[in-house]
């Protein structure tokens, strides 16, 4: 029971960085696992991916939809990208060490936050700090695709979400609102688009439904509160806050990357 518990709780505080971030929250729920479950990493990666693999972030969509926070045509193409990225990452995962990877992402991430801080000191009119979405920048296609597949596959790989990827490139590539960005990337997240790498954690035994499953309800209930709390809040706070978040994660990816790499 107390387990269970534990497992509701993760998933709950991984929906509230989800809707608050747009991410899928498994960021939040493979450490957590590992950590506080015993699980190994790649059980951890599976079991992530499943309870993603629910529409969990429904209820913070809708919130973020009509307050126009949402793109659902570009969603619906980063979705494809998911999909087909995302079986790559998992086959990569479950053969391949992913430390230089990770360490290398970790890199990326540490970037687009030294991004987020430096433009805040900058242009007042930029669009990372204002409500206006008319800055927003087209991109072709193969260009919206090309970013799908990358989530997809680091996805796969490390049983995130997808949005760690998709959220900071519409605010640096694509200058898009950072709350826009957000909606956007929980809408594609909506569709079942890690199927593909689910089924592949769990031919191999790389998955806890049971455990899936409550994280997946805490996930929708954690959604709703985040989504409520980035929607209430200033845009400049909110592009500060995930800029945090983002030099955390970046410094845990990176770390642990080179951790791993001097342990084997």
């Amino acid at each position: 029971m107390t387990d269970l518990f534990l497992v509701l709780i993760i998933g709950v505080i991984a929906g509230v960085m989800a809707g608050m971030f747009g991410i899928g929250g498994g960021v939040v729920m493979v450490p957590a696992m590992i950590v506080f479950l015993g699980f190994s990493i790649v059980e951890a990666n599976g079991t992530s991916l499943a309870a993603l693999m629910m529409p969990v972030g429904i209820f913070a969509v809708i919130q973020y939809y009509k307050n126009k926070y949402v793109d659902l045509k570009l969603a619906a193409i980063f979705a494809l990208g998911l999909l087909l990225g995302v079986l790559f990452g998992a086959k990569f995962a479950i053969a391949l060490p992913s430390d230089i990877l990770k360490q290398l992402y970790g890199i990326f991430l540490l970037y687009v936050s030294w991004r987020f801080f430096e433009f805040k000191t900058k242009n007042k009119n930029s669009s990372l700090n204002s409500e206006d979405i008319s800055s927003e920048k087209k991109h072709s296609f193969f260009v919206l695709i090309l970013i799908g597949i990358s989530a997809g596959i680091l996805s796969g790989m490390f049983g995130i979400g997808g949005g760690l990827v998709m959220v900071p490139m519409m605010v640096t590539l694509m200058k898009f609102n950072p709350k826009k960005a957000v909606g956007t990337s929980l809408a594609a997240l909506l569709l079942p688009v890690a199927l593909p790498g689910v089924l592949e954690y769990y031919k191999t035994g790389n998955l806890r439904i049971e455990t899936a499953a409550i994280l997946a309800v805490g996930l929708v209930v954690g959604s709703i509160l985040g989504a409520k709390i980035t929607i209430s809040l200033p845009t400049k706070t909110i592009k500060r806050i995930y800029a945090i978040f983002l030099l955390i994660v970046g410094m845990d990816f990176l770390i642990r990357g080179l951790l791993n790499f001097f342990k084997s």
